[in-house]
Formats: structure tokens, sequence, C-alpha cells
């Protein structure tokens, strides 16, 4: 009997396992994404953008030791900045924030138009170098804007202020 139960569960495993690997091959891994009102971007994404949020767009200077003044701020007193420090980098970003919303509602906007003659049928391919160098002109500038407010952050601390941000943040050489 032994023998008998392993081998059916040996089969059935087999036959699970078949089944489920033949289904839906062509399945698309965006089927869920069909509903969004920008197909390109997420709602979480459109807030992010809409509310100065960094949207992943300064990795290059986060993870290479230049800090994010949002982070920064909301560590100050564990990294020991000064007064003067703090007022520097509110102000960094204040100014970052103000820019980064601006150009993330042009972006979303070039996305949304993008996004919308291909929803309507009315795209042609004359017509997609204007629309994708819109929507990624925009991007680039979101991406200048959050880049440099990082670099002005750096220029303002001390490497310990450096090395202790990047403790905090979970970050190893």
């Amino acid at each position: 009997m032994n023998v008998v139960s392993t081998i059916a569960v040996v089969l059935l495993s087999n036959a699970a396992f078949a089944t489920e690997q033949h289904q839906h091959p062509t399945m698309s891994p965006y089927t869920e994404e069909t509903g969004r009102q920008i197909k390109s971007l997420s709602e979480a994404d459109i807030d992010e953008l809409m509310r100065g949020g960094g949207w992943g767009l300064a990795k290059p200077a986060e993870l290479n030791g230049y800090p994010g003044p949002s982070h920064l701020l909301a560590m100050k007193n564990e990294i020991g900045l000064t007064q003067e420090q703090v007022h520097r980098v509110q102000s960094i970003f204040a100014d970052m924030q103000r820019r980064a919303i601006q150009e993330g509602q042009r972006f979303v906007a070039a996305e949304r138009e993008l996004d919308a003659v291909f929803q309507d049928r009315s795209v042609a391919e004359s017509q997609l170098p204007a629309l994708i160098d819109k929507a990624e002109e925009s991007r680039s500038r979101l991406r200048m804007i959050h880049l440099s407010a990082h670099l002005e952050v750096k220029a303002i601390l001390t490497p310990e202020q450096i090395a202790k941000y990047n403790e905090l943040r979970g970050y190893r050489e």
C-alpha cells in the first residue's frame, strides 16, 4: 500500500505541475494595469509625482553617499545638524519640492497625452517622437531637480554627518 500511495502522489503531483505550467502561457503580466487612468503610471506613481516625491529618481545620489533633503530633515537630530544646516536643508527641500511638483504635473500631463492618443486610436507614427520627447524631457528635468538637491545638500554636510546618514539609512560600503 505504501508503494501505491507513493506512485499516486508522484503521478498527481506531476499532473498538477503540468497543468499549472500550461495554463495561459500567453497571459500578459500587465492585465491588472488595464484599468489605470494612465497606463504607464500607477495611482501611487501619479500621487508621488503630483506631491513632488522622489519617485526613485535620485537613487544614483542616494546610494552613493549624497543624502536626500527629506530624509536628512527627518533624521536631523540623530545626524547632529546645526541650526544653520537645518535652515539650509529646509530651503533646499522647499525649492526642490516646489519645482518637482510643477514638473511632476507636466510629466503626468505628458504621459496622459501619450496614453490618450493610443486610447482613442488616433495615434499617428509621425506624432510619436514629439509626444515621447515631451514626456522624457519632463522626466529628465524631474531627475535633475532631485539629483541636484542631493548634490546641494552634500556640500553643506561634514563627512561624519554623511557617514551617520548612510549608517542610519542602512547603507554599507
